[in-house]
């Protein structure tokens, strides 16, 4: 109903062609766009950036493809932007299976990679703005290669997103070789003029994380979902849907550590809220909910990585397996 009034509403406020035009395609490709994901939303994907200029002969383009391969063997889809380069690699290393393609209309044409090039779930975008949403709206983690200006606005994107709660908390990878300093140096750069000048705070600094391998990267997104799963703001509550079960000395340990995260009450087990029913899937897990302050998202992510530290320790000491927290 909302869309309908809003495009009658168009012709009422006398826009210029040019605005009609830019909101009749953004609204078109969004279309499009969700029609291809819905079938998937259910499944996992990781989102891979790096230089379409990459060089197949090059180490990093080997390391795009393991990193897929290992990713998508762990059940995970991937998306990356159809080209050459690293985003070939990774439809390489996933194959045209599991992966999709978020390809992008530039004044000089760039054409789709031939893993994903005729595979329906290759789209192609006229704006960046629409496919950079869907590169993160649909992602639960992402991974970055060594690129130029495009991988860096990306990698910022995500970041901002995650910094301000724009967007669920999820694992960066900043992938780069033994012997390498190229996200080293990014690194730096961050903290030497960010964090010095006061313009980001520490905590911010565990919204990415540098791995020297791929085997590293996807270590470190497995143990991201090792205990935790998802989570949700259901009115004034944030609900952490878990894996398994926190021991009662757990939540306590949560309640004092991360108290500057809550703005009253405690950190709690509970059932699902009524809101949650259209997840039904997700209806059995235990979860955890406080009255978040809604401050620091940095904070927040180190308590998902204090919980999954927890679920690996009582994996331990119940006897049981504890493989899958890598």
């Amino acid at each position: 109903r909302e869309i309908i009034i809003n495009a009658l509403k168009f012709k009422r406020d006398e826009l210029d062609t040019l605005d009609l035009k830019v909101m009749n395609r953004a609204m078109s490709e969004f279309r499009y766009a969700a029609r291809v994901f819905k079938p998937y939303r259910k499944m996992r994907k990781v989102s891979i950036f790096g230089s379409a200029r990459t060089p197949e002969n090059d180490p990093y383009y080997q390391a795009a493809v393991d990193f897929a391969r290992f990713v998508s063997q762990q059940g995970f889809m991937v998306i990356t932007g159809a080209a050459d380069g690293i985003m070939k690699a990774g439809n390489v290393g996933a194959g045209a299976d599991k992966s999709f393609g978020a390809n992008i209309l530039l004044p000089a044409e760039q054409g789709a990679n031939p893993v994903i090039a005729d595979d329906p779930k290759l789209i192609t975008f006229r704006y960046f703005f629409t496919r950079k949403l869907f590169f993160v709206m649909d992602a639960h983690a992402v991974a970055l290669f060594p690129g130029g200006f495009g991988t860096h606005d990306e990698g910022f994107e995500v970041l901002t997103l995650l910094q301000t709660g724009k967007a669920p908390l999820i694992p960066l990878v900043l992938v780069e070789l033994p012997g390498e300093d190229y996200w080293e140096s990014w690194s730096q750069f961050i903290i030497k003029q960010m964090l010095k000048r006061k313009l980001i705070s520490e905590d911010d600094l565990s919204l990415y994380k540098i791995v020297h391998s791929p085997q590293q990267g996807v270590e470190w997104i497995l143990n991201f979902y090792s205990t935790y799963h998802s989570m949700r703001l259901v009115r004034d509550k944030l609900v952490l849907r878990l894996e398994k079960d926190l021991y009662d000395q757990d939540i306590e340990q949560l309640n004092q550590s991360f108290a500057d995260l809550i703005r009253n009450g405690k950190i709690e087990q509970v059932a699902p809220f009524t809101a949650e029913s259209d997840e039904p899937d997700l209806l059995s897990k235990p979860r955890i909910a406080f009255s978040y302050n809604g401050r620091s998202s940095g904070r927040l992510n180190q308590m998902f990585l204090t919980i999954n530290q927890m679920g690996k320790a009582s994996s331990t000491s119940d006897g049981s397996t504890a493989e899958h927290s890598a």
